[in-house]
Parts: structure tokens; C-alpha cells; sequence
């Protein structure tokens, strides 16, 4: 039963809320674009801020530098000969081939024999100091000038493997191949400063103003070396005065040309094999498959007469041998498409250069070559071969006592830590 409604009071009225503006609905972009702007924003923020295939430009550089290093060494006897005051190719043809060419060449700044020792024996110790990754940025450079001036001295010496050293080693000069395996990123890793980094930027500025006053610089070369010695220094000053965003910048800068630097290297070393296989499609020995026949029958390519005389009385390995070399060389540019491919292709290869050094007796040609495919390395592989490395490294290092090597306590996966200092020399930071 409902109250009545008295006299007089009107009826209520239902007044309908006010509803809220429609709100347009928001343009949602694609899905497809919106995934590839951010993985086009994910791109990005690696290549600048981080550095790609440090364990390979690392690899890279050791093969370099010890190549040629080794290389220095075994031609101690006949270096005169080669690229010294001996050499076949005399000085008034040097002088005439670098004054029209514009090559870098330091030897052709005096005709003293002491001089030339003491270029062969700087080349010797940079070698070995890149090797080891003491003051990496500026040993490139100083290993860069001092394999030009012997090659560039002589330049009918050597083989293909030398005009492939000749030109990682500029290369190598825009990586930062210093990031581990080096002892410059040992002392990061301990801490310790940098205090012979401005003594050798001093030295290597005046030898720079002494060369250019004495007018055994071109001009070309000389605004270049004086850019690069520029830029260490301002690398070295803003390590220590990062000056707000400037080293932040700095280190985009340097990551963009490291990364430039690895994709120079890994396409100098696909047009290699590329180039190579297409030009053995077109002959025909390559084509019947007796190519590499020829090559162990050769007593200049023979260091092993009876092996490679065994070899080659097998046809259907010789000519297995040769098409699959053909095959490797032309597929592996497009194996780079699928990482399964590329890693089987490199063990190929590896096999393939490790075969020549051995069977023809052309080692540094295959050392070359090996330290270009490093670039290609799995990064897995190369993390492996570190803790190996580290593992030998603290076994040696190991204290001993009275009674015996002192035990360690071993975790889940490793050897409990080790004291600071004692661990391998490429140690990550």
C-alpha cells in the first residue's frame, strides 16, 4: 500500500542524467609497424650503447698482430733483404712508386741501416704489445704505420695473406678491440689508473712535430695522424673529466665506429671468399675437379713430398677436395642468412686454411685468413674458450704451501673466487 500524494505537490519528474562526452576512440597504429618501431628503437640503443662482438674484434686483433708478429720474427735473417737496404726493390723505386701513389712507408725517411733496424724492431714490439692489449687504442695505430711502412717499402713481397693483414690492420684502427682478452681491460677491472697512457700521448705527439718540421710528412698524412693523436687525448681527458654529457656522447660516437669497423672487416672477408669462389666457378680445372691436384705435385708447394703425393693419387678425394672448396667459398656469404649455416661453413673453412698451411706450406697466408673469420665466431664458442683459458690460468696461478697446492672450495659451477690479480690476463671488466 503506497502513501498518498497530497494535494497541491506536483509530481516528481525523472530528469535523465547528463552522460559524459563520447570520448573519439584512439587511433591504434597497426600492429605490424608498431613492432618494427620497436625493434628498430631496441636496434638502435644497442649499436649505440653498447659494444657488439667485443670477444670477436678481440679475437680478430690477437690473430692480426701475432701473424704478423711470428711472420717479423721468422724473416729476422732475411730482413735487409726484404725490406731493408738489400731488398730487390730499390730505394730510387720506392721513392718514385710512394711519390706517386701517396702510400705510407717511414722507411723512406733514411737510407741509414740503423734506421731501418730500429723501424723492424718497433714493428716487432707493437706487434707484441697489441697482442697483449697494453694501450690497445694507440698500439693500432702505431701497429697500422709500422706494417705500411715495411709493405709499402717493398711491395713484391708477400702474398695474399699479406695484403689481407695490410688491410685489417687499418680496420682495426675504428674497433674497440680493447674491451676484453687485453691487459687494458685488466687494469679497468682492478681499477688501477692509467698513468703511462699521457706519457706515451707526449712522446708520440713530438715524434709527430718532428716528422712534419722535418718535411717526411705529406700533408694528407700528416692532418690525419695529427686527428687521430687529437682524439686520444681527448678520449683519455674525458675518462677522467666526463664534462656532463660529453663522454656520454664520446662513447656513442665510439661505439658507431666499432661497429662500422666489424662490418668492414666481415665484408672484406665475405667479398674474399666470394670473389675467390666465383672466379674458380669459370675455370675449368675447378670445373673437372683435378684443381687441387696441381698445387701437391708442385715441389715449391711440397713441404710434405710423400703425404701430398699420397693425396693426390686419390681422384675422388682430390676432386671432392675441390668442389667442396668451390662450394664453401661461394655459399658462404649467404650462409650468413642462418646462423647453423654460417658456424658449419666456418669449420669448413677453418679445415680448408688449416689444410693449405699444412699441405703447401703457406702458414701466415691461413693465419691471415683465420683472423678475418674470427669475426664470424660464435660468441658461445668464444665465451667457452675464456673459461678454459681462466680455468688453466688459476691453476697455474695457484698458491702452494708446505704441504702441498692449497685446496679451494668449489661452488655450484666454478672454483671459489681468486685473490685480485691473479687471474688471466683477459679478464673482462
Amino acid at each position: 500500500m503506497t502513501r498518498p500524494t497530497p494535494r497541491g505537490t506536483p509530481e516528481p519528474v525523472a530528469v535523465p542524467r547528463p552522460r559524459a562526452p563520447a570520448t573519439p576512440p584512439a587511433r591504434q597504429r597497426p600492429a605490424p609497424f608498431a613492432a618494427a618501431r620497436a625493434a628498430l628503437r631496441t636496434a638502435v640503443a644497442r649499436v649505440t650503447g653498447s659494444t657488439l662482438g667485443a670477444r670477436q674484434t678481440a679475437a680478430v686483433r690477437i690473430g692480426v698482430a701475432g701473424t704478423w708478429g711470428v711472420y717479423l720474427l721468422r724473416e729476422w735473417p732475411h730482413r735487409a733483404e726484404l725490406y731493408g737496404p738489400d731488398s730487390a726493390w730499390g730505394w730510387d723505386l720506392a721513392r718514385r712508386l710512394v711519390s706517386g701513389n701517396g702510400a705510407f712507408t717511414a722507411l723512406l725517411w733514411s737510407r741509414s741501416e740503423a734506421w731501418f733496424t730500429c723501424v723492424y724492431v718497433l714493428a716487432l714490439l707493437v706487434s707484441f704489445l697489441l697482442v697483449l692489449g697494453w694501450r690497445t687504442r694507440t698500439m693500432s695505430v702505431l701497429f697500422a704505420l709500422t706494417l705500411l711502412s715495411l709493405q709499402n717499402r717493398s711491395v713484391f713481397v708477400g702474398d695474399g695473406g699479406d695484403n689481407l693483414l695490410h688491410l685489417l690492420a687499418l680496420y682495426l684502427c675504428l674497433t674497440r678491440c680493447g674491451q676484453v682478452w687485453s691487459l687494458d681491460a685488466r687494469r679497468r677491472a682492478l681499477g688501477r689508473p692509467d698513468r703511462a697512457g699521457p706519457w706515451l700521448w707526449g712522446l708520440l705527439g713530438t715524434a709527430l712535430l718532428a716528422a712534419r718540421l722535418s718535411d717526411r710528412l705529406a700533408p694528407g698524412w700528416t692532418l690525419t695522424l695529427a686527428a687521430t693523436w687529437a682524439a686520444l687525448g681527448a678520449w683519455w681527458f674525458l675518462e677522467r673529466h666526463p664534462l656532463g654529457e660529453t663522454r656520454a656522447l664520446a662513447d656513442v660516437l665510439g661505439n658507431l665506429l666499432h661497429h662500422a669497423g666489424v662490418l668492414i672487416i666481415m665484408a672484406e672477408t665475405c667479398l674474399v671468399y666470394a670473389t675467390a669462389g666465383w672466379y674458380k666457378v669459370q675455370g675449368s680445372r675447378w670445373q673437372d675437379g683435378t684443381a687441387v691436384y696441381y698445387p701437391l705435385e708442385l715441389d715449391s708447394f711440397s713441404p710434405w713430398p710423400a703425404l701430398s703425393h699420397a693425396l693426390a693419387a686419390h681422384g675422388t678425394l682430390i676432386a671432392l677436395l675441390t668442389y667442396g672448396t668451390v662450394f664453401a667459398q661461394v655459399a658462404f656469404p649467404f650462409s650468413l642468412l642462418n646462423r647453423r649455416a654460417k658456424n658449419v661453413l666456418i669449420i669448413v673453412l677453418v679445415g680448408e686454411h688449416l689444410g693449405i698451411a699444412f699441405l703447401l706450406g703457406l702458414p701466415f697466408f691461413s693465419l691471415a685468413m683465420l683472423a678475418a673469420d674470427a669475426v664470424f665466431l660464435p660468441t658461445g664458442f668464444l665465451r667457452a674458450v675464456e673459461r678454459g683459458a681462466r680455468r688453466v690460468t688459476r691453476r697455474r696461478t695457484r698458491p702452494t704451501t708446505m704441504h702441498g697446492p692449497r685446496r679451494t672450495v668449489r661452488t655450484a659451477d666454478a672454483e671459489a673466487p681468486v685473490r685480485p690479480g691473479t687471474g688471466s690476463v683477459g679478464a673482462a671488466p
